[in-house]
């Protein structure tokens, strides 16, 4: 079976003044299984939410390509639905109008009427049907990421992306929202990719754990199977001492490992992006 994501030799270098290019990523392979939560990890700086904006589509491709349910990612699209940070909510609009911005684009030959329910219910099941009529500035900032969840689902899109969009809540909210991320997510297990710093989280979230190696020039190092059963409870997962083994092996890498190299992934910069690249890609494409 063929992956549902593949990636392949992804790099991506950015100029400098002194000529010699700044390389943040290289040689990063990936592959996904189509109804996969993976979760990627690493320090800060280490290239994370590089590797997760050319996915998207926001960041262009030096090297490597990436191959989405058998088609070359050129650009962004509604196939991608990307949770940020912070939810990057228009202001002038209400929580409902955000949402139904999206939708308005991607199901224009739909009904009005069948349009606002699906904002309506996507809102709903995130926790916002008492506020989605009001502006951002009127919600908190858990709200306002609730609300940023449901414009991703309302898409309705193949893949979700997900970069650190609980990084900046206080424990209590990042945990109520992940326990909403997961049952909205266990639905129809669209194919997941979240960036996290979180150690806990990415064993309550993932399928695989994807951890980074140091930057410049970061790549995998290694990857983690989570095999807890779903759906998941975080009660049970904490009880179980199995939870406590994966845990030092992630903190392990992170704190021991993560600067050491895979043998397969020199430390040189990446090469420019060939001439056939557009031709190695359908190859992968048809294969």
């Amino acid at each position: 079976m063929k992956p549902f994501l593949e990636i392949s030799q992804l790099g991506k270098t950015y100029p400098t003044p002194s000529g010699k290019p700044a390389v943040i990523v290289e040689q990063f392979d990936l592959k996904i299984r189509k109804g996969e939560f993976v979760t990627l990890i690493g320090h800060s700086g280490c290239g994370k939410s590089t590797v997760l904006s050319m996915i998207a589509g926001l960041t262009d491709v030096t090297s490597g390509g990436i191959i989405l349910s058998g088609r070359e990612v050129v650009g962004s699209g509604p196939d991608r639905g990307v949770v940020f940070q912070a939810p990057c909510l228009l202001p002038w609009f209400t929580a409902f109008e955000n949402v139904m911005l999206g939708i308005d684009q991607v199901y224009y030959t739909a009904a009005r009427e069948e349009r606002r329910q699906i904002a309506e219910y996507y809102l709903t099941v995130v926790g916002l049907a008492d506020a989605m009529h009001k502006r951002p500035a009127e919600l908190s900032q858990g709200m306002r990421q609730r609300c940023g969840i449901a414009r991703a689902f309302a898409l309705s899109p193949k893949m979700l992306l997900l970069d650190e969009p609980f990084g900046m809540l206080d424990s209590l909210t990042r945990y109520e929202l992940q326990e909403v991320l997961l049952d909205l997510w266990q639905k129809d297990q669209k194919t997941a990719l979240m960036v996290t710093h979180d150690v806990d989280e990415a064993l309550f979230l993932s399928d695989r754990v994807v951890m980074m190696t140091n930057g410049p020039a970061a790549t995998v190092g290694e990857i983690l199977e989570i095999k807890f059963p779903r759906p998941r409870s975080r009660k049970q997962l904490l009880e179980d001492p199995f939870y406590y083994e994966l845990r030092a092996q992630l903190i392990g890498f992170l704190e021991e490992r993560s600067h050491h190299r895979p043998v397969h992934a020199a430390a040189t910069p990446p090469p420019a992006v060939p001439p056939r690249r557009r031709n190695f890609l359908s190859s992968l494409v048809h294969a």
